[in-house]
């Protein structure tokens, strides 16, 4: 197959947690996540994304979470970090922050909550590509964001140099197919239950929340596929499903995937407010997913 514009950012990306505890970044916890996920042989993180609950980390510690990241991998793994927001000029500022502490791309979300029309979007992302010389995959997520940018914008940011990628989670296979026909981005699934289809029709990986707990099982699959071993691709998609269907559906992401890193022996403390933990009944039918996977 044609190489995509953002090749490098193929496989697996891990939407990475982001420890807390006492109410502050857990620094320790976040190094030792990072040399854990070198270990499992993922291809690259992502602090700072919706994952790593990065509406309520401040400034100061989104800038801090990035930094630490990139410095903890060392080279070793990729690293994508979080700079989006709904302020041009912030995102603009994160994502400097990002490339003068090494990160190797940005992940930058559409603007949320003020609704921008399609020119904004495209202004935005404009603004961003013209600051920095850094490589940027585009996130559209309008189940967050309260608005989609529609395909036609999304093909023409990629005629700009840097914009070499898109994390596809508007759940709609056209709209993927929409930009895979238009372009040359490289197409990463936003939804894990999502990421075989996706990869059917010329996507080339994912940005994984299931991958902070399964990480070799995600990128076995995405081998397989890529190895053109569909019957593998697809016994390992029917395994992870059922897991991914009950982290996504017990409750908002990242409340289950932390429980069930907890529950792993991997606590990653506290969700911060206004995320509340999983009741009792939601904890147990987590355990029970756990379970029949094998983890437990």
């Amino acid at each position: 197959m044609t190489a995509t514009k953002g090749e490098q950012f193929a496989g697996l990306t891990v939407a990475l947690v982001t420890p807390f505890r006492d109410g502050a970044v857990d620094e320790a916890a976040l190094r030792k996540l990072v040399d854990w996920h070198v270990e499992q042989g993922t291809d690259c993180v992502s602090p700072c994304g919706t994952t790593g609950e990065s509406p309520t980390l401040s400034h100061d510690e989104h800038e801090r979470v990035v930094s630490l990241v990139c410095e903890q991998a060392a080279g070793r793994i990729k690293v994508m970090a979080g700079t989006g927001s709904n302020s041009t000029s912030e995102a603009v500022r994160l994502t400097k922050a990002a490339k003068k502490a090494g990160a190797t791309a940005a992940l930058i979300v559409t603007p949320y909550y003020n609704k921008p029309t399609q020119e904004g979007f495209f202004q935005h992302f404009k603004a961003v590509a013209d600051s920095v010389d850094l490589p940027i995959i585009l996130y559209n997520i309008p189940g967050r964001s309260a608005k989609n940018m529609e395909p036609e914008t999304i093909v023409r940011l990629a005629e700009l140099p840097t914009i070499v990628g898109i994390k596809e989670s508007t759940g709609s296979m056209d709209q993927a197919s929409h930009i895979l026909s238009g372009s040359n981005l490289t197409v990463l699934s936003g939804d894990d239950s999502l990421t075989l289809p996706l990869m059917s029709l010329g996507g080339r990986g994912v940005v994984s929340v299931v991958g902070n707990i399964v990480p070799r099982d995600v990128k076995e699959m995405v081998k397989a596929f890529d190895a053109g071993n569909l019957a593998e691709a697809r016994r390992l998609h029917l395994k992870l499903f059922p897991l991914c269907r009950d982290m996504l559906g017990l409750s908002t992401n990242p409340i289950p995937i932390k429980a069930a890193m907890r529950m792993l022996g991997r606590d990653t403390g506290d969700i911060r407010l206004p995320l509340t933990p999983l009741t009792a009944a939601e904890e147990q039918k987590l355990a029970q997913s756990l379970k029949v996977y094998g983890l437990l």
